[in-house]
């Protein structure tokens, strides 16, 4: 009688093990697009991502602005690098289901008291876990 309830605990705990490893594993590569960001490293930014992402940003005065990856990581060639550009971003949460994943991230850019939120949509690729889409929304200041 014990031996099975023994066997069904070892089961739950590895597949906890495996979520919580899949977790870990989305969160390095929304940190990779994070700290890419911040640090002016269009590389790791285009690491982040899948070649044909979309990128549905924030824009003045157009409803939906969309960019690829690579026009994306582009914007931050022109910042010194490796330096702290002042961007800060963290992650709000993040869900795995099988091989896709939804996160939720906020981003501040002091310099212009700038919040955003930004949504991800994640795919495993070849064993690597890979941005997707990604929306962001600027929020209203407060």
């Amino acid at each position: 009688m014990r031996k099975p309830i023994l066997t069904l605990l070892i089961i739950i705990a590895s597949m906890q093990l495996t979520a919580q490893s899949e977790e870990d594993a989305v969160r390095h590569t929304l940190q990779l697009y994070l700290h890419g960001t911040s640090y002016n490293n269009p590389e790791e930014i285009r690491g982040a991502f899948y070649d044909n992402a979309s990128l549905f940003l924030s824009k003045k005065d157009q409803e939906i602005f969309i960019m690829t990856p690579s026009e994306y990581a582009d914007l931050f060639e022109k910042g010194e690098q490796p330096k702290f550009n002042g961007r800060k971003g963290k992650i709000i949460f993040v869900s795995t289901e099988n091989d896709i994943a939804i996160a939720k991230a906020e981003i501040l850019i002091p310099d212009g008291n700038l919040r955003f939120m930004d949504i991800f949509l994640l795919k495993k690729i070849g064993g690597i876990w890979k941005i997707i889409s990604k929306a962001a929304t600027l929020m209203p200041s407060e």
